[in-house]
């Protein structure tokens, strides 16, 4: 199940309200509303860490106009939670599929072959 997303400053466990990304060939910092998805190449910050960013001097800082707003559950949030308090509340644990005496149940790289007499 998807949680909420946390700020990518070390140790900071506030909700993230704004993506920050890097334009390294402008020189610039831009700091934006929460992106949809988290990016490989960008940081997802609290308010208070998205309003006191710094950057290197000759660098410029472009700011998001307005208010952070926290992100809404989406849909799919919403089922998967619905599935997991759904699964919870079952009485009767889900029976695992039987497996053929002499068999793990994993598939390794390695196979026994028949010999050859």
């Amino acid at each position: 199940m998807p949680s909420v997303r946390k700020c990518s400053r070390t140790g900071c466990l506030e909700p993230a309200v704004a993506t920050l990304t890097y334009a390294y060939s402008d020189s610039t910092a831009v700091v934006g509303p929460l992106a949809t998805a988290s990016e490989p190449h960008s940081y997802d910050l609290c308010e208070a860490h998205a309003l006191r960013l710094t950057v290197p001097r000759g660098w410029e800082v472009v700011r998001h106009e307005g208010e952070f707003a926290s992100p809404e559950p989406s849909g799919d949030e919403l089922t998967a939670l619905a599935e997991a308090v759904r699964e919870a509340g079952r009485s009767d644990p889900p029976v695992p599929p039987e497996q053929p005496e002499g068999t793990s149940g994993r598939r390794g790289h390695l196979r026994v072959l028949p010999g050859r007499a």
